[in-house]
């Protein structure tokens, strides 16, 4: 990698915006992933201790309960995921070209 990339790398690192950008970027990583840790893992407790409630058929028919809340288990990820990806479009990147911008 060439010295003068290394250098706009090692002063961006160190500039202390960048440092906060991080910081609100990993507490929001952490808080999206305790929150999908805790919708899955609340639904196989559910499965593991509660089975007859997902058995639960809805109306008349021969769907159970558990089907919906597992598509919601998956709906929930991508959800997460697109949440992420629009606050990292809209926030994150914006501010890491301002960043970079201002040691160039």
């Amino acid at each position: 990698m060439p010295a003068d990339i290394v250098a706009l790398i090692e002063k961006v690192k160190r500039d202390p915006e960048f440092l906060a950008l991080e910081r609100r970027r990993s507490r929001l990583a952490w808080g999206l992933s305790a929150a999908m840790a805790a919708i899955y893992f609340g639904f196989i407790l559910v499965v593991a201790f509660a089975p007859g409630l997902l058995a639960t058929p809805i109306g008349t028919g021969t769907t159970t309960i558990g089907i919906p809340l597992g598509v919601g288990v998956i709906l929930a990820a991508f959800v997460l995921t697109g949440f992420y990806v629009w606050r990292a479009n809209k926030d994150f990147d914006l501010a890491v070209e301002r960043i970079v911008g201002r040691h160039t």
